[in-house]
């Protein structure tokens, strides 16, 4: 068994990537010399040289669209993007060029390309460095956004998006860094792109969630499971390719969905996902319900930040309210209807 954290799973994954393909380069503000904002990407300078780990100017546009040029003229770009918040800076070079390029060039051309970006809310970064944006590039056809919860998870994926002769939005989250998980090595370790994950089984609600939101609904299956609830929790990994299939069939056994979405609910990933689900599994759903955010900004104070966010707590409460069932009543009559 192998252990490794969250942050040494990306800088794993780099590593290794690097050291197969000698045309993979890896740049970004701070990336180089300081090893990343969030320490994810140390020593890979002193490893691989200044010609393939580079810092570079702050502006976000300039990176995109130097990694949309290097990608279609024959390398595999790997940058970073200090915070998901500042993404729609780079949006033209991502939703007009690298997004657009392989149907323009009638499947011609590819563009193996990664941005990498720390995302989410929870360490008092603020209003404007603690969003989730992954529902602002979900409608943009031509992009790969990936969102791994666990760090075997973070190195497989990552693997597989650097290998991918697509454009991957590769989204960490801030609060996931320091978590430690063990794992069994086989083979190249790759996790394939577009796979959702069960991570617990239950017979009563199927929760779907990402990042954070997989860990909090974990919480919230274990203190259910002592009042007779079972929660089937799915950790959905990435948004595109979404695994529709996946939580159908997972929809289908618990007949209840329950979404977990960090970001505001209007026009949110997980908005779209209940969505999907009702318009193809009616038949075999009997509520579907939403769990997310708070409509304004992510307050700064830890106390606000912690009531704003779709913990545990709101998790299991939310489940308890859908399903008639009062906190720390044991229930045999929940599952199956």
């Amino acid at each position: 068994m192998t252990q490794i954290d969250y942050r040494g799973a990306i800088q794993r994954a780099i590593a290794e990537e690097m050291e197969r393909d000698d045309r993979v380069a890896l740049y970004g503000e701070d990336v180089a010399a300081p090893g990343g904002v969030f320490k994810a990407t140390p020593g890979l300078q002193d490893r691989f040289g200044d010609e393939r780990v580079f810092d570079t100017p702050i502006s976000e546009l300039a990176m995109t669209g130097a990694a949309f040029g290097a990608a279609v003229t024959g390398l595999r770009p790997v940058v970073e993007i200090m915070f998901g918040d500042f993404m729609p800076l780079a949006m033209d070079s991502l939703a007009n060029q690298a997004a657009k390029w392989w149907y323009l060039s009638e499947g011609r051309a590819t563009v193996p390309l990664v941005i990498r970006s720390a995302v989410g809310a929870g360490g008092s970064f603020g209003a404007i460095h603690s969003q989730s944006p992954m529902a602002w590039f979900q409608s943009i056809p031509g992009l790969k956004i990936v969102c791994p919860a666990f760090p075997a998870d973070a190195l497989g994926l990552l693997k597989s998006a650097i290998r991918d002769d697509n454009p991957v939005l590769f989204f960490e989250h801030k609060r996931l860094y320091s978590i430690k998980q063990e794992f069994e090595e086989s083979g190249e370790g790759l996790v394939p792109l577009g796979r959702a994950n069960v991570v617990r089984e239950g017979d009563d609600v199927t929760v779907v969630a990402l990042h954070r939101g997989v860990h909090d609904a974990l919480a919230a299956a274990e203190e259910l499971a002592g009042e007779g609830i079972g929660l089937e929790v799915l950790d959905l990994r990435c948004l595109r390719p979404l695994d529709l299939e996946t939580v159908l069939g997972s929809v289908a056994k618990t007949s209840r969905l329950l979404v977990v979405d960090e970001a505001s609910a209007r026009g949110g990933w997980g908005e779209a996902l209940v969505g999907a689900v009702v318009q193809q599994g009616l038949d075999i759903l009997d509520d579907a319900f939403l769990l997310a955010s708070a409509e304004h900004p992510v307050p700064y104070p830890p106390a606000l930040e912690r009531a704003y966010l779709p913990g545990p707590e709101r998790i299991a409460a939310v489940v308890r309210r859908r399903l008639g069932v009062e906190a720390g009543a044991m229930s045999t009559s929940v599952g199956g209807s």
